[in-house]
């Protein structure tokens, strides 16, 4: 395999995540001991927050009075499309019932969990995208309560767009507030009652890490870092194209890494002139981010063959993978890591984190070669079921006692043995020999 860096990372995403944990570890046992109170005061100590945190009816329908109609109009299409596509998702699961043994019935139920949590940061624009990911998704799975949180927007409420998709994607309550007091407030089911069985959504490091440390008492969409883009061309590909995606992502915030594998070195050349270029022509924040993303995480890698380009695709395992190539059939048959895949020209990843409907919560820092990201899926419990009649217990339960008494386990064995005597009283069966010690 002959493959080669003309641009190597200096940091890797995990370099920075440590930071956060012993400041989370902290905040969750403070909630934990002292709940709502301490939740209050870490949303005023650090969001400088000191107002209601559960928006009452009155207040979301004033504020969404003030979101212009063509903002809602461009909400609310996006939530069509999200929702659509989340629906499908939950109409590619069912349930069923199969006969395995004469006597012997199993299924499958596949049922929403009761309460989810969603949480959008507030940061320093709207996340309004984050807002309808987690709650129309969670909708079109049936969940029954729906928890939405996002932080006061520059010291005052939250908001007002950011709100609006909350509630018209589907959430029974929205909260003000953000953070990892919002994570442990959703797990907790403080000012509620009802803690959440599942929370996801995306943040910061700090958000990250309270959710990778309740992982178990709650579930969680992924474990989530900064967020990543990798570009695969070849020859054919608009290099302006493929320098303006890479930016595009490292905007997202000075840790978030921007990849490029191809087939071509002059493409690869050609790229890594243009995209200093337009990270320059960014406004000052986001240039800002874009310039430290691509100084330290950036890589521009060259090989000979689209298989070597698979290999390595495969491996960085993408949050985003982008495909600007000839016989894209090709690529969505071969390649397997990455957390969604975005193929030929015409789409891009801006396109899938604001509307076009698969969702944008996705998995990060090589997640994707075990996991996929955010869907109906998450907020599902696929639950199994058995029948039999006795006459099946037959056979079930000799086997059961003989395979239960090999691996030492006497009560599971005898759960079997009763039964049979119960059932077939002077029948005779192998049971195996009993444990003794």
């Amino acid at each position: 395999m002959t493959t080669y860096y003309l641009k190597r990372a200096a940091k890797s995403p995990e370099t920075e995540t440590a930071t956060a944990q012993k400041v989370v570890t902290e905040m969750l046992a403070e909630i934990g001991a002292n709940g709502e109170g301490a939740v209050r005061q870490y949303a005023k100590k650090l969001d400088k927050w000191d107002g209601d945190i559960v928006m009452s009816r009155e207040e979301i329908d004033r504020r969404s009075a003030e979101v212009p109609a063509a903002v809602q109009r461009d909400i609310d299409f996006a939530i069509r499309q999200v929702s659509d596509f989340a629906k499908a998702q939950r109409d590619s699961m069912r349930e069923f019932s199969v006969g395995l043994h004469k006597g012997v019935t199993a299924g499958q139920r596949v049922l929403p969990v009761n309460v989810a949590g969603c949480y959008a940061p507030a940061g320093r624009y709207a996340h309004i995208a984050s807002a309808y990911m987690g709650v129309a998704t969670a909708k079109a799975a049936g969940v029954r309560t729906i928890i939405a949180c996002s932080g006061p927007f520059r010291g005052g409420p939250m908001h007002p767009y950011l709100m609006y998709a909350f509630d018209r994607a589907g959430a029974d309550v929205i909260m003000t507030l953000g953070g990892v007091q919002a994570i442990a407030t959703m797990a907790y089911g403080l000012f509620t009652g009802k803690p959440a069985d599942v929370i996801v959504g995306p943040g910061n490091k700090f958000v990250a890490e309270a959710k990778r440390t309740l992982f178990g008492k709650v579930g969680i969409d992924v474990f989530a870092g900064p967020s990543e883009v990798a570009v695969i061309a070849d020859d054919g590909a608009d290099p302006a194209i493929v320098a303006s995606d890479l930016v595009g992502q490292a905007e997202h915030g000075h840790e978030s890494p921007a990849w490029l594998f191809t087939t071509s070195k002059g493409l690869a050349e050609d790229v890594m002139q243009r995209v200093p270029k337009l990270i320059d022509a960014l406004p000052p924040t986001a240039r800002d981010a874009a310039g430290a993303a691509w100084r330290d995480y950036g890589e521009v890698i060259v090989c000979d063959t689209r298989e070597e380009v698979v290999e390595i695709s495969d491996r960085y395992a993408s949050e985003h993978l982008e495909v600007h190539c000839k016989d894209l059939d090709w690529w969505l048959a071969t390649l397997t890591c990455y957390g969604s895949l975005f193929l030929g020209e015409e789409t891009t990843v801006a396109f899938g984190d604001k509307t076009s409907g698969p969702n944008h919560v996705l998995p990060t820092k090589g997640a994707a070669r075990y996991s996929g990201g955010l869907s109906v899926h998450k907020f599902m419990k696929t639950l199994t079921w058995q029948r039999m009649t006795r006459d099946a217990a037959r056979e079930i339960g000799a086997v059961t006692a003989r395979i239960s008494r090999l691996e030492g386990m006497e009560g599971h064995a005898r759960t079997a043995d009763d039964r049979l005597a119960k059932y077939f009283p002077g029948e005779q069966f192998e049971l195996g020999e009993s444990v003794v010690a």
